[in-house]
């Protein structure tokens, strides 16, 4: 339906019988411009209620036209970022990112996985921008107030990556726990799909001087707590990997299917570890922000950034050396290798 000016506010009703009466006499009401007869003083004030009932209703279909405005273009907003994301899938399907080591059938990983490979992408790009905020930031030396809110956003730039794993945890907890989303060099330090926060405290410790004492202790304590964590939740993921030997391995042949029932149910409890995992990352994250000064704070995110950066140029680095350096390096390690084994033998036998 066209909006123009005539529309009507459910909430107010115009007296459309005032206005036929005055269609049927062809009348010309006293409110109306160019009229230059003059009524009584009852008219008069019926003439002003009238007008501010007409300035009612205009005011109204205004806002109506603006709420429709809005809503078609949220609905266009949606549009085209459906359309984005097809055409990342499309992007993603012809450049073989679904051909993955721990996907289902076939090699493929699951949707829900590649739109987390998709969403991370994302956050990786907001991620630079994040860091360039607070970078220039501590540059220019801005107020505490000002440094505050670039670091409170960064904060809740951390919180959305984490929302993101709960949603694939739910769809490819494999996915996650293997960090096949991540890079090669950031993979060697993976611990149930992310970062340790107690490497993680150790690595800023000597960034973020000077400290003072109450801080010191406190970062302490948050690596102690963050490290006791790490070990309670390191020990239930190893008994519930020898759990899912025991039923695996367990029991006789004929009882297979009812085996792997009982062992997916067990599997089911991977994604409780991941996020419990991300949970501590994450309250490690606010505590850290809680302990140290804003200027502090934003040093620590930064430095953070920054790591995981080189670590993944490390990566690309890695994957882009020449051929020819990667067969010398080869022959190297084997000779290396091969030398290693020779010595321990020649003396075991010396031994003798």
């Amino acid at each position: 339906m066209e909006d123009n000016g005539d529309y009507c506010h459910p909430d107010i009703v115009l007296d459309y019988q005032f206005l036929e009466d005055l269609h049927e006499n062809d009348q010309q009401p006293e409110f109306l411009p160019g009229n230059s007869r003059k009524g009584s003083t009852s008219e008069k004030q019926l003439d002003a209620k009238t007008l501010r009932r007409l300035a009612q209703n205009r005011e109204a279909a205004k806002k109506s036209r603006l709420r429709k405005k809005a809503y078609v273009q949220q609905l266009e907003t949606s549009r085209i970022k459906l359309t984005q994301l097809e055409q990342d899938l499309q992007r993603a399907r012809q450049q073989g990112l679904f051909l993955g080591g721990c996907g289902g059938a076939g090699g493929n990983i699951s949707s829900g996985a590649a739109i987390f490979d998709m969403e991370y992408a994302r956050w990786l790009e907001d991620d630079h921008r994040h860091m360039s905020e607070l970078r220039t930031g501590l540059q220019a030396h801005l107020s505490d107030g000002d440094l505050r809110v670039i670091v409170d956003g960064y904060i809740s730039h951390y919180d959305e990556i984490f929302r993101l794993k709960v949603v694939a945890a739910k769809s490819d907890v494999f996915h996650l726990i293997t960090g096949m989303w991540s890079t090669p060099a950031e993979r060697c330090f993976l611990w149930m799909g992310g970062f340790r926060p107690s490497e993680l405290i150790k690595m800023l410790i000597s960034q973020l001087d000077p400290l003072t004492e109450q801080q010191v202790m406190g970062i302490y304590s948050l690596q102690q707590s963050s490290q006791q964590a790490e070990e309670a939740l390191s020990q239930g993921l190893e008994q519930l990997q020898q759990s899912l030997v025991d039923t695996i391995a367990g029991g006789p042949v004929i009882g297979g299917m009812q085996q792997m029932a009982v062992a997916l149910g067990k599997l089911a409890n991977l994604e409780g570890f991941v996020r419990q995992a991300d949970n501590l990352r994450q309250q490690t994250l606010h505590q850290l922000r809680r302990i140290l000064t804003v200027r502090q704070a934003a040093r620590c995110f930064l430095v953070i950034g920054e790591y995981y950066g080189r670590l993944r140029a490390l990566s690309s680095l890695w994957a882009s050396r020449p051929r020819e350096t990667m067969i010398s390096e080869d022959n190297s390690c084997q000779t290396t290798t091969d030398l290693q084994m020779v010595q321990p033998s020649q003396n075991h036998f010396s031994n003798f």
